[in-house]
């Protein structure tokens, strides 16, 4: 592994950014980055004012925060209110608006919530509190789902029975499946999630190349990582040979890794499920096997998994088109006036993974 100073090397950028607009482009091209950190690396490092202008990087469903359901987050909220449950949760959670509240009025008012660094985090926490039920809202994709996994197992070896788990976890191959089918985004490729396909590897996403004829790069975050992913894309496309390009051979291989796989298929499989923005895609989510049930917070407080529906104020905001790549952060009216990151109304703005975030920031 170099040193992160060679990824962020200026004459390597400046290189490729040069190589970039000298291609000869057929016309105007769309990628999509189905990542939210990529998302923030692109407008964080500048890297939109090196594009050519005949060729637009758009923002993916790449936040886990950003596509749960309103529902998932009432829920949330609904557990939270409960005298005997501690809520824990990574950070973002906290800030994105249920219908009546959000958890982070909630922690405020009672300390019922939590912000934890890792899922093994409430793990300890049970052990410590066996007078509370302890539940850990399981956003992710499948980069987080082996540790939440292995929480769970630990969990049963360890006996600790006041231990549950809220799930959203999601899949991305079938959300961008989804994507590359809809005639109203007219994408050329993806610019493929490094973190999430660290764990998968390159073939999951080889489907899209059959069935769509799209092509797909997987990336790091760093400048130099993007910039070359786009161009070893942009490539595919003017040569007209869709295929999966590995960028990031440095941490992704082609398998992926299978420990992990294996973890998350021992306690978890693949369901039908709801994205903000994308409606129900099939077997696009992680459902917790009967087997572990016991550990499944929808079933022991008898919660109802369904979309919800937002607050008339929310209702208003445009997350769910940013999401699918419809429309950028900056054509929703409620951008930087009503939506700011000190008064977020919909979770684009919430996440550090979101895009809206990511404009406001940098843009």
């Amino acid at each position: 592994m170099r040193y992160v100073d060679e990824f962020r090397s200026k004459k390597l950028v400046e290189k490729i950014a040069k190589n970039l607009k000298a291609l000869p482009l057929p016309r105007h091209l769309k990628i999509m980055e189905v990542c939210g950190t990529h998302t923030q690396s692109f407008h964080k490092f500048g890297l939109d004012k090196l594009l050519p202008e005949k060729i637009s990087l758009i923002a993916g469903p790449g936040c886990p925060v950003c596509v749960s359901a309103q529902g998932y987050i009432d829920n949330a909220i609904k557990l939270a209110l409960k005298e005997d449950v501690i809520i824990t949760s990574f950070g973002d959670m906290l800030r994105v608006p249920g219908k009546s509240s959000t958890l982070e009025k909630i922690r405020a008012e009672s300390g019922n919530v939590r912000v934890v660094y890792s899922s093994l985090d409430s793990l300890r926490l049970a052990e410590l509190n066996p007078d509370k039920r302890i539940v850990f809202l399981a956003v992710g994709f499948e980069t987080t789902a082996p540790t939440i996994a292995l929480s769970i197992i630990s969990a049963r070896q360890q006996k600790i029975r006041n231990l549950f788990f809220l799930t959203s976890l999601k899949l991305i191959p079938p959300a961008m499946g989804c994507l590359a089918k809809d005639p109203r985004l007219k994408l050329d490729g993806f610019l493929c999630p490094g973190h999430v396909s660290s764990v998968i590897g390159s073939r999951p996403y080889e489907f899209i190349v059959r069935r769509y004829h799209l092509g797909c790069c997987i990336a790091g975050f760093e400048p130099v990582d993007i910039l070359q992913g786009i161009y070893l894309l942009v490539n595919q496309i003017i040569n007209k040979r869709a295929q999966v390009t590995n960028q990031y051979s440095r941490v992704v291989k082609r398998n992926g890794n299978c420990r992990a796989q294996n973890t998350i298929n021992k306690v978890f499989r693949a369901t039908d499920t709801y994205w903000r923005g994308l409606g129900i895609i099939p077997k696009s989510g992680l459902k917790i096997r009967e087997e572990f049930s016991e550990f499944d917070a929808y079933r022991v407080f008898s919660l109802s998994d369904v979309p919800g529906e937002a607050s008339d104020k929310e209702k208003k905001c445009r997350c769910a088109d940013i999401l699918k790549g419809l429309i950028s952060p900056l054509e929703c009216p409620l951008f930087s006036k009503a939506c700011r990151p000190d008064s977020p109304i919909g979770p684009c703005m919430v996440s550090s993974e979101g895009a809206c975030n990511a404009y406001y920031k940098y843009r």
